[in-house]
């Protein structure tokens, strides 16, 4: 068997992945009774006294470089920061991991590199160390980012904790990254203002939490986009969410560009949006204090968790329907 893009693209073939090949041959996954690896959320922590270090990885080889929006290094810092800020975290310092093909246009660089320092201005994270290898054996830059960030001890919020009732909030609109990406990559002949959302949303998630909101689950919808985390959510938290097709905060065009080539808006990555699990006594407060945010302006109650059923179900028009995860990202090199 041979690894194929599909295995790092989200959905079912990279849980198999990491679940088959990845958890079963490492054997020491967490330190101190903190959350680890085998848990499979967006980041780990490591208790020290009545604190936790909230610690995260990840890896960007996104194609193309620049593209609406955003590129590459805005793309790398708005990642990490936000697996940290998911989990009720304030991220407070990145690593940044340079690898560089040669022959690569140092203009270009040094427009990452400016990119990476706004977004980590804007998100208020230092960049505190890294490392830089210059290579031929890669076909465009690679950027490899590390966060730590910390929380109260037991405050950690998961992405298991759905509880019955619970409001799901998506905080804007759906499937922008994705289609940002395979436009620009893809050269179709459309007419669009489609964007990409990558944003860090710390601050977002911040102010909610200052707010005194009960936010039991949360999640950053990214590769396999509103469909792939809304079910890694239920199915962690052994629990059902059922949500409703015209609550889904999509803009017209993104809708109208995924009927035309066929794609489900629900799997399409996002990379400034989160998904909670509020208490369903705090959801209309939630949805205030996002939209008072530029980054939640159309955030939505999209629907609720319940006993009633597993998995994730979808009301639509003309009835109900089962959302699965998907099996990968229909998109590639989104992030």
């Amino acid at each position: 068997m041979k690894i194929t893009r599909m295995h790092g693209a989200g959905g079912k073939v990279m849980q198999e992945l990491i679940k088959d090949v990845i958890l079963k041959n490492l054997e020491i996954t967490s330190v101190n009774g903190g959350i680890g690896l085998e848990s499979l959320d967006d980041s780990a922590t490591i208790p020290i006294g009545d604190k936790e270090i909230v610690f995260t990885v990840d890896g960007h080889t996104v194609k193309p470089i620049f593209f609406p929006g955003g590129d590459i290094g805005r793309l790398a810092v708005s990642g990490t920061v936000n697996d940290l800020a998911v989990m009720g975290a304030k991220p407070l310092a990145l690593s940044l991991s340079l690898i560089i093909p040669e022959g690569f246009n140092l203009e270009d660089l040094e427009k990452i590199v400016k990119s990476i320092n706004e977004t980590s201005k804007e998100a208020e994270v230092a960049i505190i160390t890294g490392d830089t290898k210059v290579s031929d054996g890669v076909d465009d830059i690679i950027i490899s980012t590390a966060g730590i960030g910390i929380v109260d001890r037991g405050k950690a919020i998961r992405d298991c904790n759905v509880q019955e009732g619970d409001a799901i909030i998506v905080s804007g609109n759906i499937g922008e990254h994705g289609l940002a990406i395979l436009l620009s990559r893809e050269g179709f002949d459309f007419e669009t203002n489609i964007k990409s959302d990558v944003a860090p949303i710390n601050k977002l998630i911040e102010r909610v939490l200052e707010e005194g909101i009960q936010i039991n689950a949360m999640k950053d919808p990214t590769r396999g986009g509103l469909a792939d985390a809304l079910n890694e959510m239920a199915e962690k938290s052994n629990i059902g969410i059922t949500i409703f097709e015209d609550k889904i905060p999509i803009s017209d065009e993104v809708q109208s560009i995924c009927d035309i080539l066929g794609l489900d808006p629900l799997t399409i990555a996002n990379e400034g949006k989160v998904v909670m699990a509020v208490k369903k006594e705090d959801a209309e407060r939630c949805l205030e204090i996002l939209r008072e945010h530029p980054l939640g302006k159309n955030a939505e109650i999209i629907g609720y968790a319940t006993k009633e059923h597993k998995g994730v179900i979808i009301e639509t028009i003309v009835g109900r329907r089962i959302v699965d995860m998907p099996i990968g990202d229909p998109i590639p090199r989104v992030c």
